[in-house]
């Protein structure tokens, strides 16, 4: 695969009859719910799940999507989504990167950045990330050296 960054977590998907818009390929809004499955694969595999993140009272919620789509998915592709911590302040806030490819022919369908913050489940407010994420995260950060 040519991934533009080394050693991505990545994510087989398969474009279902349900993705497809008028248009004829898959919906933009598909591809946010692709991004966000991808990234909370990848902050499984990290030991940051939905019932960790509930534990700690603290989440790492979406603040900004930065998405260009760069070529169509049609029904039944098969894809490969990859993502990367790409950097963070270990306070608050940290930044994923993907891209999404089309192994069949090696296209790059798609790339994005989202911008996370740490907050308070309890509260919805900015909150520090706890000594857990510190560790998780900071973990996939040092793979990507």
């Amino acid at each position: 695969m040519n991934w533009d960054a080394p050693e991505p977590f990545t994510l087989s998907l398969s474009v279902a009859v349900e993705d497809i818009d008028g248009l004829g390929h898959a919906n933009n809004a598909v591809y946010v719910t692709w991004l966000e499955r991808c990234a909370w694969r990848h902050s499984q595999r990290l030991g940051l799940d939905l019932a960790e993140y509930r534990r700690l009272d603290r989440a790492m919620a979406v603040v900004r999507h930065e998405i260009d789509y760069l070529a169509s998915a049609y029904e039944g592709e098969q894809l490969l989504m990859g993502t990367w911590i790409v950097d963070w302040d270990e306070k608050l806030r940290m930044n994923r990167r993907f891209q999404l490819l089309r192994p069949a022919d090696g296209t790059t369908l798609l790339r994005a950045q989202t911008t996370f913050v740490c907050i308070e489940l309890s509260t919805g407010k900015p909150k520090r990330m706890p000594p857990e994420f510190i560790e998780g995260y900071g973990a996939a950060i040092a793979r990507r050296a």
